[in-house]
């Protein structure tokens, strides 16, 4: 089948091609982001590959779905940006790649964690300005920390045994709680106000939804600990931007690490290191000691790469076969019983 294959980038080629065994689908890779203004370039396409910053709201649906779109493969676990209700009305389904590489997105949390607690992007350039002093590097024990949860899925639950593995205190909290976090000696489910009140470390999993949008908020951040880590490697809505930054500034967050940001659509995936940033706010962030920004690649190992492209292209090898689409997602309401 005929794909176009929105926000591509060289390693998207690479994977994708080598997952494209003996060429049975037609990929053309495009690199502009998919929204209601570059539609057209999918016209007469059956199969759209979209990213996580690509606007599939209604208005480029329906552009779409007149020219001939017929399936919308996301190369993404989260569909936050697809309007599903649209898609179902309009006869466009939608598959994901539910689970690429859980453990690609844990460990980089982890490493946000270490990186924060152990000044290790601050130690790296002191030591290539031949500076070998220890002030200012000094970090905390993760042994005995109380780490909260919020979010206990596939990647929270890699997140919290990893976590157990140091030898922390791990509290979960999510509207579904899941027996194997449980399962885990050192873990124990508590409200969101009490996992807020005796954390030490707070590590976002929760994907974003209405009732999560902005679950850390002014209100949240004045529920933690002085001093408190934060870490988001799920989706940037999760966080309220100005609340944080306010909160840094009354020292309630002592460190800031995410690897998302609300209005990073525009931003990620992009050299902007020969221009001028727009985004006070990012801006903002990037001027504090105490925080740490990388820019939405915590899913990006050789495994999970490798993943996606498999996932995608056998979603679109069973529409165009006219199997179960296992991975297609619809809205709530017209998900089969």
């Amino acid at each position: 089948m005929k794909v176009a294959v929105f926000s591509s980038k060289a390693y998207d080629r690479r994977f994708l091609s080598a997952a494209n065994v003996d060429d049975q689908h037609e990929l053309v890779f495009l690199e502009p982001q998919l929204h209601r203004h570059t539609a057209l370039l999918a016209a007469e396409f059956p199969v759209v590959s979209a990213f996580v910053n690509d606007e599939v709201d209604a208005a480029t649906l329906r552009i779409l779905a007149a020219n001939g779109t017929q399936l919308i493969a996301l190369r993404s676990a989260g569909f936050n940006h697809v309007d599903l209700e649209v898609a179902y009305d309009l006869g466009v389904r939608v598959v994901r790649v539910p689970a690429y590489s859980p453990y690609a997105v844990a460990e980089h949390a982890v490493g946000l964690i270490m990186s924060l607690n152990r000044k290790l992007y601050k130690a790296y350039n002191r030591v290539r300005d031949d500076n070998f002093s220890l002030d200012g590097l000094l970090g905390f024990d993760l042994y005995g920390s109380t780490v909260g949860v919020i979010g206990t899925g596939r990647i929270g639950l890699i997140f919290a045994r990893i976590m157990h593995g140091f030898g922390c205190q791990v509290l979960g909290y999510d509207k579904y709680p899941n027996p194997e976090f449980s399962a885990i000696a050192s873990a124990s489910y508590v409200d969101l106000p009490e996992l807020l009140q005796r954390s030490d470390i707070i590590s976002l999993h929760c994907p974003l939804f209405p009732e999560t949008h902005h679950i850390i908020n002014a209100s949240a951040i004045a529920q933690m600990k002085p001093g408190v880590m934060l870490i988001n490697t799920s989706r940037g809505g999760l966080i309220d931007t100005q609340a944080v930054i306010d909160g840094i500034k009354n020292r309630t967050i002592g460190y800031l690490g995410i690897d998302v940001y609300e209005q990073e659509e525009g931003l990620f995936f992009e050299d902007w290191s020969e221009d001028i940033i727009q985004d006070d706010v990012f801006q903002m962030l990037q001027s504090f000691p105490n925080v740490v920004i990388t820019a939405h690649q915590g899913f990006f190992t050789r495994n999970a790469l490798e993943n996606i492209a498999e996932t995608t292209l056998a979603s679109i090898t069973a529409f165009e076969q006219g199997q179960d689409l296992p991975n297609e997602i619809r809205p709530p309401e017209k998900v089969p019983a």
